[in-house]
Formats: C-alpha cells, structure tokens, sequence
C-alpha cells in the first residue's frame, strides 16, 4: 500500500515505510484552507494547514510512501487519529518518474468538514500563521519546513512560496 503525503507528512512522516518516491498528482492544488486546532493551533486560535483544492491542469508535487503489508493496519491507525481534524481518506492516481500511474492512499480535507475555512487572502492567511501555535508547535514552522522540503526537491508551489515570502 502507499500513502501520500503533500504537506506535514513529507517532512514529518511519522510512521514506518519501506520506500519514498517523488510523486504528482494532477489537477490539484495545495492551499492553506484548512483551520489546525490539533496540531498548529488550538481551539480558541486556530492556525492554517494546506489541503488540496480541484485546479484543472495543476499539478501538486508530493512523497509517496510504500507501507509493507504486515504495518498497514498499524500505519492507517496512526494516520486515522493524526489527520483526525477535518481530513478523510481517498484513493488516487499518482505519476512517478518511473512511468506508471502509482495508485495511493491520501488523507485530505474537503469544503464539508468543520474545520475548512477556504479561500482566503495571503494576506489573511499570513496574520494567522504568524502567531498561530500548537501541539506540534508553530504555524511559521510547518510553512517553512514544507517550503524547505519542496526547494530540496527542486519543486515550485506558488501558494507556498507566497507565504514564505510575506511572512
């Protein structure tokens, strides 16, 4: 089985995998939509994670991770209760390097969860982020490490980079 991991679980994976490819999935686009209260923020202030939104065209760079079959229901566990703030499975399609579409398991958070705030200014999304803190610690951080982790693999997400640049 392979998970795919297009924010936090790129360069915090948090579980046990056998192998990681550079993977794209076309025809969407990460943006930080999704309210954290578990993780970069609390209840009483939210921070701002990245979700993945339906762009014709688009395609969002990520890691895929092949889980061994003995550790599935161990690693689907872990991952069930860490993205437990909005996000639910879906299966999809992903291209490789290698030529064949790798079929995977993603976690992401649609407009019908609770903790979806949408479409924003960078503006707006920046305010939040510069003092949104929680659990895992700060909001600034998990932009910067996802900004860091997506330079080391020579990818450009303008969303992203936008952040960066007004923070």
């Amino acid at each position: 089985m392979w998970i795919f991991g297009y924010g936090s679980l790129i360069f915090r994976p948090s579980f046990p995998y056998e192998e990681r490819r550079d993977t794209w999935l076309r025809d969407w686009s990460r943006r930080f939509w999704q309210a954290s209260t578990d993780h970069r923020g609390v209840p009483e202030a939210p921070g701002r994670v990245v979700t993945l939104v339906p762009e014709p065209g688009a395609r969002c760079w990520g890691v895929a991770y092949r889980i061994a079959a003995e550790r599935v229901e161990e690693v689907l566990t872990h991952l069930d209760f860490r993205e437990q703030g909005g996000y639910e499975r879906h299966w999809v399609q992903l291209e490789t390097r290698e030529g064949p579409l790798l079929e995977a398991l993603m976690y992401m958070a649609g407009p019908s969860n609770a903790h979806y705030v949408g479409p924003a200014t960078l503006e707006e999304i920046v305010a939040v982020v510069r003092t949104a803190h929680g659990p895992s610690g700060s909001n600034r951080d998990y932009v910067r490490l996802l900004a860091e982790a997506l330079a080391q693999a020579g990818e450009h997400d303008e969303h992203v980079a936008e952040l960066v640049r007004l923070l």
